[in-house]
């Protein structure tokens, strides 16, 4: 049991309030910063609050005080190096990595604890209620450590095949009986609960890998949500272990938060929550996309591509994983201030899944600081795609493919898109004409009005400026 002063209660009341205001602040970006900073200061209060004022059952203090200072060291210095240092593209990975973390921390806690009440009490003695949270967390806590591993192997590049076999809904579904069996009997107190527990944490962790593993590059953006999710109900379980109110409102509303976005994932995505859980999204081969045939296409130069933007009265530029690549974001947006001075409407269609995970592209812009108004979700921009002269596509590629809506044989048919093929004219800067993440062709680089425009997207955009500026 743990004591609680009235001095540590409030300390985690504050922090459980800035965790609040905090997440309420980042739906905007003009006070996500400050969100951010909030939510932090509110963790350092939550910890300096426990180093201070904690007091176990008999009233004695931390005795493992400098221990705890060493890893928070360490921790705060390998993260804050990793933040600092970590490229633009990279941070689907860091996230992947912080959420593993997590989960990580989760069920380290419920094996440590487990052991503590087995060695030193009866099972028999400790409240089912207990057990359950115990249990809980480590399940959900390893799934979410051993998937994030693999979604990070995944984005890093490490693992570029998908792990699809005859069977794999039922083996799936047949480990979480499994998994629920033993805990149940763990719960219970049913015999060998050492043996279970250890079992318990095995197949959470080979669920883990086998959950992740299938899901192509198309869909990373919503396995990444999930696996979030799956750290903060962990994190919560937790909280509930140790009856810590700053752990247990953290974990739900990054359980929470986690959840609708992913539920916003699926829906961007045309998957269903039920296939998630169950590591089956759908998964054609790509060879059947046949939509996109190997058919000739225009190319476009620099000069044909500043002049058509020059005259033009509206501008949409698709922002995609090739923009962050190639770390051209201040450079797109320099090239957006020099059309506005011209006179030109330049805005910025953001499809919900492009790059490699929620939100990478408003991150990425928001570093070369454009404004927010200018970006425009999926349904605002496919309502004024029509009335747009010029879009120019930076490195997207799944998120505009036309065969989303028009070839049932594609993977990734269903899937809601960037509608850009109904503007007057599109412009695709790409380095070559190979296939996106998903690995299909797109079908919308040999329609009629579609240029390509070759070249590694910062360099083109400043030939773009300097061709605009010559004019």
């Amino acid at each position: 049991m743990l004591y609680n002063s009235t001095l540590l209660l409030l300390c985690y009341l504050m922090g459980a309030v800035s965790f609040i205001q905090g997440l309420k602040m980042l739906s905007s970006p003009k006070t996500a910063l400050r969100g951010n900073r909030l939510s932090a200061a509110g963790m350092m209060v939550a910890i300096v609050g426990t180093l201070i004022f904690y007091r176990t059952s008999d009233g004695k203090t931390l005795d493992n005080l400098v221990w705890i200072l060493v890893a928070i060291a360490i921790g705060a210095v390998v993260g804050t190096l990793a933040a600092r240092k970590v490229k633009m593209t990279a941070i689907p990975q860091l996230v992947s990595l912080f959420n593993g973390a997590g989960g990580l921390c989760a069920a380290l806690i419920s094996t440590v604890e487990f052991n503590h009440l087995n060695f030193t009490d009866t099972l028999s003695g400790v409240s089912s209620g207990l057990i359950f949270v115990l249990v809980a967390g480590l399940i959900i806590g390893s799934i979410s450590f051993a998937g994030s591993l693999i979604a990070f192997a995944k984005l890093n590049g490490n693992i570029r095949k998908t792990l699809s076999f005859p069977g794999q809904q039922i083996l799936n579904f047949a480990m979480l009986a499994a998994i629920t069996i033993l805990a149940v009997l763990v719960i219970l107190n049913n015999g060998n609960t050492q043996m279970y527990f250890w079992g318990i944490l095995f197949l959470a962790l080979l669920y883990g890998i086998l959950f992740v593993m299938p899901i192509g590059g198309a869909d990373m953006p919503v396995v990444i949500s999930l696996l979030n999710s799956f750290t903060g109900i962990a994190t919560a379980f937790e909280g509930f272990l140790y009856n810590n109110q700053a752990m247990i409102t953290g974990g739900i509303l990054v359980g929470s938060a986690g959840t609708i976005l992913t539920i916003l994932m699926c829906r961007a995505m045309n998957r269903s929550l039920s296939n998630v859980l169950l590591g089956a999204f759908t998964h054609k081969n790509a060879a059947a996309a046949g939509s996109a045939v190997e058919e000739n296409y225009r190319e476009i130069s620099v000069s044909d591509t500043a002049m058509l933007l020059n005259y033009a009265h509206k501008v949409m530029i698709v922002p995609g994983y090739g923009l962050a690549v190639a770390q051209a974001q201040n450079a797109c947006h320099d090239l957006d201030k020099l059309l506005t001075s011209k006179g030109v409407e330049v805005k910025y269609a953001i499809h919900p899944v492009a790059g490699r995970m929620p939100g990478h592209m408003n991150v990425l812009l928001a570093e070369a600081n454009v404004p927010y108004d200018k970006l425009e979700d999926m349904e605002a921009a496919n309502d004024e795609f029509p009335t747009t002269d010029v879009v120019l596509v930076l490195g997207a590629n799944d998120v505009v493919n036309p065969a989303a809506e028009k070839d049932p044989s594609s993977p990734i048919y269903g899937m809601q898109i960037l509608e850009v093929d109904k503007a007057k004219q599109v412009i695709v800067n790409k380095r070559t004409m190979h296939a996106g993440y998903a690995g299909i062709p797109n079908a919308l680089f040999y329609e009629p009005k579609t240029s390509m425009l070759f070249g590694d997207a910062k360099a083109v955009l400043q030939q773009l400026i300097a061709e605009i500026k010559a004019m």
